[in-house]
């Protein structure tokens, strides 16, 4: 099973060259030849969301807002029609109330944080598995903390069909020597399925020293059969201002 986290940036036409509409047919290419079973999305906006829907037609994209009203960047997952049942759908808010929508803690910045959570039913193998897909905050470390601790916390405690082995995705804003990724020692088997590669966010190329911020996390029941990062570039433009990052897992 080939699986992605994706940040896909923003779009608020900010980018000059690396505008979304100049990376569409880069992003649709590269999707197109590779076609990961899953795919996790960050900074998603409403019509990103029905670009990718439109774009992506052999994936469902489940996702919402993250604002009250249940607008603004989703942390979308695409998941092959063909391949996978949709068992259940979940999404919490990173705060004290992860069920009121547009919380947040209070030591993060003014944007709201989410975590989307689907049960997949995996159509060939007759199992399931569960994909937590996340973008934690990029101003508040304590809220990171709290952010990843509440995660690792839901996916321990959950009661839903017992024991279903889960994946964790996303843009976690931190390195991996941070003591937000620390959280993670907390919890037996586990592991970094990205700790092979180098640096997921280059500011479309701009810097010199690429930062690791994007992970994907598994627990022991699966194999990490290998993890690349997808660094495709033409005459600049980028799939992202972040290197998607794609893990084959068994």
């Amino acid at each position: 099973m080939q699986i992605v986290t994706f940040n896909i940036r923003c779009d608020y036409g900010q980018d000059g060259a690396n505008n979304f509409d100049n990376r569409k047919v880069l992003i649709e290419k590269k999707i197109k030849e590779e076609q990961p079973d899953i795919i996790c999305f960050q900074e998603v906006l409403p019509h990103v969301a029905q670009w990718l829907k439109e774009s992506l037609t052999d994936y469902y994209v489940l996702g919402c807002g993250r604002d009250k009203d249940l607008q603004n960047e989703q942390t979308s997952i695409a998941y092959r029609k063909e391949l996978f049942h949709l068992v259940k759908m979940e999404v919490f808010w990173l705060s004290d109330t992860p069920d009121i929508p547009g919380s947040r803690y209070t030591n993060q910045s003014e944007c709201p944080r989410t975590c989307t959570v689907l049960y997949l039913y995996d159509i060939k193998k007759a199992r399931v598995l569960r994909v937590y897909n996340t973008h934690l905050d990029h101003i508040g470390s304590e809220a990171r903390s709290q952010g990843l601790k509440l995660i690792m916390d839901k996916i321990s405690q959950t009661d839903y069909m017992g024991k279903v082995p889960f994946i964790l995705t996303g843009d976690f804003n931190a390195l991996p020597d941070s003591e937000e990724l620390a959280v993670l020692n907390n919890y037996k088997g586990i592991y970094d399925c990205t700790k092979t590669i180098s640096g997921t966010f280059h500011d479309y190329g701009r810097e010199k020293i690429e930062e690791k911020i994007d992970y994907i996390i598994a627990d022991k029941a699966f194999n990490c059969k290998g993890t690349v990062r997808w660094t495709d570039q033409v005459n600049g433009v980028y799939l992202s201002d972040h290197y998607p990052v794609s893990t084959v897992l068994e």
